[in-house]
């Protein structure tokens, strides 16, 4: 099932990194640059949403889609954190927390998989609150600028960013705290 309407919007999902990614370097303005990324980030990050949705609608789960969503997600995640680090909107600690998680945590959901005990560390609410706010921080880090002439996005950006980086790293030791059982019981 690599074409189904829900794999169609991951892939779309997949196609737009780049592109978000390229706006920064077109001879735009930067506010208008700002804007269109931020557009393109939450329409992708919107798909990530209504792909699952749509695929339990329509019954078209399939265990190619579980795969690649979440690929799709932390591509996006981290496309979108090292334009925001190269642009001095995010910190390169931050940076490195949320993508050395991300790589950590597929390592282990894979070896976990392996060892037949992919349960153990399947996704938590701990895991999915530190998602929606990667997805609130990125496209106001993005955006940089006022929101209704109201919002400082870079200022509420900077801190959820930081919420993110402390939700990453508290996930990580959860996920990590769930598979040491596993772990030590394959060792023996």
């Amino acid at each position: 099932m690599f074409f189904t309407t829900p794999t169609i919007m991951t892939w779309g999902r997949i196609a737009a990194i780049p592109l978000i990614v390229g706006v920064f370097y077109l001879p735009i303005e930067p506010a208008l640059g700002n804007l269109i990324a931020t557009i393109m980030f939450v329409v992708s990050a919107t798909t990530d949403w209504l792909d699952g949705y749509l695929a339990r609608r329509l019954n078209q789960v399939s265990s190619f889609g579980a795969f690649l969503d979440p690929v799709a997600d932390k591509i996006l995640v981290c496309a979108s954190v090292l334009v925001l680090v190269h642009l001095g909107r995010a910190d390169v600690f931050v940076g490195l927390i949320i993508i050395g998680r991300e790589i950590a945590i597929s390592a282990l959901r894979e070896w976990m998989a392996q060892i037949g005990a992919a349960k153990s560390v399947a996704v938590h609410l701990i895991g999915k609150l530190k998602t929606v706010v990667q997805m609130v921080a990125i496209p106001f880090l993005l955006y940089d600028g006022r929101l209704f002439g109201l919002i400082d996005t870079h200022l509420w950006g900077v801190w959820l960013i930081w919420i993110a980086a402390v939700m990453t790293v508290w996930s990580m030791v959860y996920y990590l705290r769930k598979a040491l059982p596993e772990i030590r019981a394959k060792a023996k």
